[in-house]
């Protein structure tokens, strides 16, 4: 019988930040699937966890998910764990998941910490309906393209950068967006934590020297697609109303007109 893929969350900084059943998994499997086994190797420490570790990271999933599968078929359960948070939200392990759904391997989520959660909670901004956009292409077309998508959503958004590209990011979010407020979240649950909020202009002047792991959110508002959707629909109520009408006479084996002419009279009665 195959074992079980388990995927699990783990710290995002602070490493109490992890739940009695990721501990309780990463203590029972066979191995531990790891972005950077020398920075699970200090979280395990921490817990007194002996599993043994295999790295798994962008650079060798693709020839290591095999071996791995293998694994699982044979009856071992593994655990995989990225560097820190949820692992395949801007993290490796999308390629191992589907091989073994495909070998049919059990898969089950043990979720925990994630940056991006974490700093819309504490945003004060609304929750309920965003767009994850994980980390904006670091150059060229895809880039102006990345930026220029954002007034067309609408809504919250959030995203990472790293520290060397986040000012030029905030730089490229103001030209998409105009100088809008943003919430940016750095080094999340660790010694130098800070949530910083403002206008972009102004966060960028408080980021001088950026430093850590960033998280964005920014509420874009409407999007500009709203009015020409909206316009579109209107437009077409019409001629929908008329597809609809022709489908039902053609399902009933009547003449279009004679539907829409009951129709009329039932909605005029």
């Amino acid at each position: 019988m195959p074992g079980t893929l388990f995927v699990v969350a783990t710290p995002i900084g602070n490493l109490e930040d992890i739940t009695l059943r990721a501990l309780r998994v990463l203590r029972a499997v066979a191995v531990i699937a790891a972005e950077d086994t020398r920075r699970t190797a200090h979280l395990l420490a921490r817990h007194a966890i002996v599993t043994p570790t295999t790295s798994l990271h962008e650079h060798n999933e693709t020839q290591k998910s095999a071996s791995i599968v293998a694994r699982l078929l044979r009856g071992d359960d593994v655990a995989l764990v990225s560097d820190a948070g949820s692992p395949t939200i801007a993290d490796p392990g999308r390629q191992l998941i589907a091989d073994a759904v495909a070998a049919g391997v059990k898969i089950e989520p043990v979720p925990g910490p994630n940056a991006a959660i974490a700093t819309l909670m504490a945003s004060g901004l609304p929750g309920d309906s965003f767009t994850f956009l994980g980390f904006p292409p670091s150059r060229g077309k895809d880039r102006k393209l990345w930026f220029g998508r954002l007034p067309r959503l609408g809504g919250i958004v959030v995203f990472y950068e790293a520290p060397h590209r986040i000012l030029a990011t905030l730089q490229d979010l103001s030209a998409a967006l105009g100088d809008r407020p943003i919430v940016v979240g750095r080094e999340l649950t660790k010694r130098h934590e800070e949530l910083v909020r403002g206008p972009i202009s102004g966060v960028v002047a408080h980021l001088s020297k950026p430093q850590g792991e960033f998280t964005v959110v920014v509420d874009i508002g409407q999007s500009t697609d709203n009015v020409a959707e909206i316009g579109y629909s209107t437009e077409n109520i019409a001629h929908s109303k008329r597809a609809v009408i022709s489908s039902l006479a053609k399902s009933l084996g009547l003449a279009t007109n004679d539907v829409y002419s009951a129709l009329a009279h039932l909605l005029n009665r």
